[in-house]
């Protein structure tokens, strides 16, 4: 499905409602949107079989290495007092 259809379509009726100068409340419709997506995310990713063991380790190693990148930029650029 194409996303950028609605996503424009959204953008011009929010402009035309603004130069209109009417105020809409989306904000209980898009939680509710929200959560749904949420709720079928996770439908989707137990319908995936894992090897949790791998998983885990190789996401402990990412989040490690990301961490050590980070503080050595941080390093690199901010330098060391």
């Amino acid at each position: 499905m194409n996303i950028f259809i609605p996503l424009i379509a959204g953008v011009l009726i929010g402009y035309v409602l603004r130069r209109k100068g009417r105020k809409v409340n989306v904000d209980a419709p898009m939680s509710a949107a929200l959560l749904l997506l949420i709720f079928f995310m996770g439908v989707e990713a137990g319908k995936v079989k894992i090897d949790a063991l791998w998983l885990i380790s190789s996401s402990i190693v990412f989040a490690a290495l990301t961490i050590a990148g980070s503080v050595g930029i941080a390093l690199i650029v901010g330098g060391r007092e």
